[in-house]
Formats: C-alpha cells, structure tokens, sequence
C-alpha cells in the first residue's frame, strides 16, 4: 500500500515485519530510523532560511533551533556579504575577536554564533542551514522524509528492529537499500545542486 502519512506508514511498517508481538514497538523504531536519516543526510529539501538580529556588544547569537549544520551567513545590505567561518582556534587568535564593528567573521561555540569584530550596531543577518524537520509521529503526518525520501525511511525504520529481530536474514537487506537508497539521494541532490550545463554569468 502507499505510505503518505504516519498512520499508513505504520501499517506498511507492521506489513514488512510480519509480527504482531512487535506493534507497541513500531513507533519507537520509526523515531529512531528518523534519528538515522538525520545524521546521514544533507541535501536541499532540508535547506532553511531564517534571520536574526545582532545587538551591539553582545558577540554571540543562538543557533536557530532546529538547525543541524550551518551553509553559510551573510549580512544584509547593500550589497550583502558573507560572512568567513574560522575554526574556533584561528578566530581567538584574530585580532578582530576583541575590536567593535560589522563583523567579518564567525565560529561556533555550544550553540551560539560568535562574531568578530564584536557587533558595534545593529545588523540583520542572514543564515542558511540544514534543518532538523519534525519528526513524523501521531501528531505529524508528515515530514520532508516521508515527502521525499519514503524508502530511504522505510527502511531505515526497518533497520532499526534488529535488537527485536536478533538474526533475522531481512536486516541485512533491509540496512542494503537503506544505504543504496542515501547514496541515490545525495547523487540526485549533487547533481541538482551543480547542473551540468554551463552557466551563463551576466555583468552589471
């Protein structure tokens, strides 16, 4: 059967095991195949814009808070600019680190951003990332996974039984196409990402 909602996923979850000893589980399999897919992908359908505001001499802004992993930040303005990442070690020995004015640099510290120079005014930043979607449950029917990326849930899903399953010979064909079905994923998304036509640059 399709799967297009949490409800119709369970059910295709509890077709694939075959067991009914393992129904109260299925839920906590299905968060933790979410789990799986979160640290392993990366791609454009989890991009997320969002924009915060810098106060003056305060160097540090929280990370938006369903943000897995920072693209890039720019300031606005005209024009905007990026901002330049260092590691935390190069931006403590930057001089900047302790000077006042629009900043040129960031790193990440916890889950704060940490600017240099230190914010002298106030500027709207621009920060690009990949988010952490809400995972689907009974009160989400759905998520950008589920949306777009059904079989690489699946059996990411179906994976995650085998403490439950102990030796059973579907897991490892289960974990097979969960691996099979990221590697098509981050293709599709690399080639989205750079086409292989040539870009036209235009001039002002």
């Amino acid at each position: 059967m399709a799967f297009t909602n949490y409800t119709s996923f369970v059910t295709t979850v509890q077709n694939y095991l075959g067991r009914d000893d393992l129904t109260t589980a299925i839920p906590d399999f299905i968060e933790l195949g979410q789990h799986r897919i979160t640290r392993d992908l990366r791609v454009q359908e989890m991009l997320k814009s969002s924009t915060a505001s810098t106060i003056a001499g305060d160097s540090t802004i929280a990370f938006p808070t369903d943000m897995l992993e920072i693209r890039d930040i720019h300031i606005q303005g005209t024009p905007n600019y990026e901002l330049e990442y260092q590691t935390p070690n190069d931006f403590y020995r930057n001089d900047l680190a302790t000077t006042s004015g629009t900043p040129r640099y960031f790193t990440m510290i916890g889950k704060e951003f940490v600017f240099a120079p230190v914010p002298d005014g106030t500027q709207t930043l621009q920060i690009l990332y990949y988010a952490k979607p809400t995972f689907i449950s009974t009160t989400t029917a759905s998520n950008v996974y589920l949306a777009n990326f059904p079989d690489a849930l699946l059996y990411a899903t179906l994976a995650e039984t085998e403490p439950y399953l102990m030796n059973d010979a579907r897991i490892q064909t289960w974990a097979s196409l969960y691996d099979r079905a990221i590697q098509s994923i981050r293709a599709n998304d690399k080639g989205a990402t750079y086409p292989n036509t040539s870009l036209n640059v235009t001039t002002r």
